[in-house]
């Protein structure tokens, strides 16, 4: 095939270009800098041409190619017309590629599917790490469960990648931005560069990744019908990462803006520091289903050696146009178009490997309490039985205390007013366990569950309590058995004493929870009610039926 590559001597263009002229291919490196676009080309073996995406596109045209691929970017800053280079080439009948990682430059492409199904030419977006590639992953991770019910991906780069200002500037545009996050079948508002985790890559090698906006945080919960749908990116130096989440904090609280300067200063710090780290990177891929009836955790890993990485968001076009015959025509982001063996044989003369496990998944409550987990009610066990996040939804009945006692402490940790209240549960796996929070109408109070020594702990705020928790006669039980503040151990008589209880009713989860002060001061709060699903139709009865 003839290929245009707009963008050629970028970052990843280049990489590219490189893939292309192995593969045979008849090659075009167009740029705004001819001068670049011909050294490359002289290098490789290719043709050079000058153009200006924000110009005159007759260059492109004059050399009559079979596809062209956008690998231009920042994708984001395209402009009140963001798709024109696409659209011109449905026009022309000119099969269509991009690089792109941004969220609604990818999806909105879609809009040109009725034009590019009648010129019969494909227009692909997104055809990189993300979401091509990952999607991929996650197919092949995904065979043989019956549902999937969470996504976790993260892109961690060794310190020597390069650092082009495209790929600066993509980052820094979501560094601090509120984006829409997918978790336990709702939609929910979270910022650039926050809630790092550990990753992986390989045995003796992990890094950070942060939550950042990309494609699959936004296409993949209904393409793969999951329940939860994270990303994170991170950094190999932690000075860097947390540089980037002390500028999130910052951009969240003043609207800073992030390009410019702002570009120019960050990507020369990045050079500064480039000598330290490695060349190593990789890329991560989990998803969490169920397979007869049991959760099951399979994940994907890709290493790349000796500064090779770059080479990952190349592949993904390489892979598409050593199968073009094969796409169907019509335009859309690129999910799934080719199956994952064939993105890892387009890597085969890099220096990458591959890693996969599946195994069984056990979350907090089912790996504490082993065989007496299964005597539980089934909506009981349903809602502790579970990956990534769970949302339920239904009402309580809130009794308060009474006295000054029973007020402090019911303000010091926001449990809710009396009253028959509106009540939305949120459980989400943290590194150590779970976080729940709770929200009663428009009080939300939150506490941390995990495994310590042996023993379930609740943690709120300062205060750490042991649960003893068990089953008995049906029922999950929740007593107090022990307790800190901070670091200090708390003496038995002043522990809360709780009454909190789980089962079901008419096949429904139900709870009734009763926290009295110690020393003997009477009630603090009690609530009890029902909770279903999020995507279930709630009960129309109050929380006494």
């Amino acid at each position: 095939m003839k290929v245009v590559i707009l963008g050629g001597t970028g970052v990843f263009g280049s990489r590219l270009a490189e893939l292309l002229v192995r593969d045979g291919h008849a090659l075009v490196i167009a740029a705004r800098d001819l001068a670049r676009a011909q050294a490359l080309a002289g290098q490789l073996g290719a043709r050079a041409i000058r153009v200006d995406l924000r110009g005159e596109l007759t260059p492109l045209w004059d050399e009559g190619p079979d596809a062209i691929v956008d690998a231009a970017g920042p994708f984001h800053a395209y402009g009140d017309d963001p798709w024109r280079l696409a659209r011109a080439c449905i026009a022309r009948r000119i099969h269509y590629l991009d690089l792109a990682d941004e969220a609604g430059f990818c999806a909105g492409i879609a809009a040109l599917d009725t034009e590019a199904k009648a010129a019969g030419v494909f227009a692909l977006s997104g055809v990189s790490s993300v979401p091509a590639l990952s999607s991929a992953a996650v197919t092949s991770l995904a065979e043989g469960m019956a549902s999937v019910e969470e996504i976790d991906i993260a892109i961690l780069p060794g310190n020597r990648a390069p650092r082009g200002r495209s790929v600066v500037g993509a980052i820094l545009a979501r560094t601090g931005t509120p984006f829409c996050l997918w978790q336990g079948a709702a939609w929910e508002e979270r910022r650039g560069w926050s809630d790092p985790r550990r990753y992986a890559l390989a045995p003796g090698l992990s890094r950070r990744g942060y939550q950042i906006e990309v494609p699959d945080n936004r296409l993949f919960p209904e393409h793969f019908a999951a329940r939860s749908v994270s990303f994170r990116a991170g950094l190999e130096l932690g000075v860097m990462n947390a540089g980037l989440a002390a500028l999130s904090r910052l951009r969240a609280a003043t609207g800073m803006p992030s390009g410019g300067r702002m570009v120019t200063f960050l990507r020369a710090l990045a050079l500064l520091l480039w000598p330290l780290g490695s060349a190593r990177g990789g890329m991560v891929v989990r998803v969490t289903g169920r397979d007869k009836g049991r959760l099951v955790r399979a994940e994907w890993r890709l290493l790349a050696e000796a500064g090779e990485g770059p080479f990952v968001p190349a592949v993904a076009a390489r892979a598409m146009l050593r199968a073009a015959d094969s796409i169907p025509p019509g335009a859309r982001p690129a999910l799934a178009e080719r199956p994952l063996a064939a993105f890892e044989a387009a890597m085969d003369d890099l220096r990458i490997g591959f890693a996969r496990d599946r195994g069984i998944e056990q979350p907090l409550f089912p790996a504490h309490l082993g065989p007496a987990f299964d005597r539980l009610p089934g909506a009981v066990r349903e809602s502790h039985d579970w990956a990534g996040c769970l949302r339920l939804q239904g009402r309580a009945k809130v009794t308060r205390g009474r006295g000054a006692v029973a007020w402090i402490l019911a303000a010091l940790f926001r449990f809710p007013p009396a009253g028959d209240l509106p009540l939305t549960v949120t459980k989400c796996r943290t590194a150590s366990g779970e976080c729940w929070e709770r929200a009663f109408g428009g009080r939300v109070f939150r506490s941390y569950l995990a495994r310590r020594r042996g023993r379930m702990t609740e943690r709120f705020g300062p205060l750490t309590f042991v649960i003893a928790l068990h089953e008995q006669d049906g029922a999950l039980q929740f007593p107090v058995g022990g307790g800190w503040l901070g670091p200090l151990p708390l003496p038995r008589p002043l522990l809360p004493k709780s009454i909190a209880v789980e089962t079901a009713e008419g096949g429904r989860f139900r709870f009734d929870v009763d926290l009295h002060a110690p020393l003997g001061l009477g009630r603090i709060v009690r609530y009890e009610g029902w909770l279903v699903p999020v995507g279930e139709p709630p009960e129309a009865e109050g929380p006494g039926s």
